[in-house]
């Protein structure tokens, strides 16, 4: 039986940091995109979220994070992920979308990329 997502959300500087935890699948995809609407609902200029404690997504779950940093981009604020797990990684890596995200290794190097440009 699948682990039960979890999550937290925590202000940091110049924007939220969300953690979440457990599998990421199409049956709790709607509990991770009811989550990350709630912070984009925020506006912060940074959005960072952390997979550390997520060792599968199916495409339900990948699909949300496309929205979101389709949301974020729109609005010219950023979406950084952080802590992707193996099997995560190999999902992003397989449909090239390590590409198009902003993926760091852990919360602190996530926390250093310089800030989005000042929209226009």
């Amino acid at each position: 039986m699948a682990e039960e997502p979890t999550h937290t959300t925590e202000t940091i500087d110049d924007g939220l940091l969300i953690c979440f935890g457990g599998e990421i699948d199409y049956s709790n995809s709607p509990d991770l995109r009811h989550v990350i609407h709630q912070a984009l609902a925020r506006k912060p200029d940074r959005l960072i979220i952390d997979l550390t404690g997520v060792p599968y997504m199916d495409s339900s779950g990948v699909a949300v994070l496309v929205e979101a940093l389709q949301g974020q981009t729109k609005n010219k604020k950023q979406l950084i992920l952080s802590n992707l797990q193996t099997k995560v990684q190999g999902i992003f890596e397989i449909a090239r979308l390590d590409t198009v995200f902003q993926i760091t290794d852990d919360i602190e190097q996530a926390k250093q990329i310089p800030p989005a440009p000042p929209r226009k």
